[in-house]
């Protein structure tokens, strides 16, 4: 059952008032409240898909990790220089994940940028 708090003195007392609490899933909804539920755990093992997706992922960011400082620091001025909702890492995992040549070099075009998965 899900339960919601004001946020009360819980900042006054230098609780962080989200993540996991013994048993329990705690976030702030858009009204500032404290939600908390139970966790929930996986009732079935991990499908072929998810398992491919994970890999992908891991992948990605392994990928991301073998780059130069060089490298990082170009997708990073892309992200600031085309104002994205993103950090360089989350372009970088986007183009990886989702390649599109075309998106990719326009976003370095625009941005006069070397970009490179």
């Amino acid at each position: 059952m899900v339960k919601t708090t004001a946020p009360g003195l819980y900042p006054l007392l230098g609780l962080i008032t989200w993540g996991d609490l013994a048993e329990f899933t705690i976030y702030r909804n858009r009204r500032h409240k404290i939600i908390w539920y139970p966790k929930s755990y996986p009732v079935a093992n991990p499908t072929p898909y998810q398992l491919a997706a994970r890999a992908a992922f891991t992948a990605a960011s392994a990928a991301w990790r073998a780059l130069s400082q060089a490298e990082r620091d170009q997708w990073k001025l892309a992200a600031a220089r085309a104002s994205l909702c993103a950090t360089g890492y989350n372009a970088y995992l986007h183009f990886s994940l989702n390649p599109d040549a075309a998106a990719l070099a326009t976003l370095a075009r625009q941005t006069d940028t070397e970009l490179t998965l």
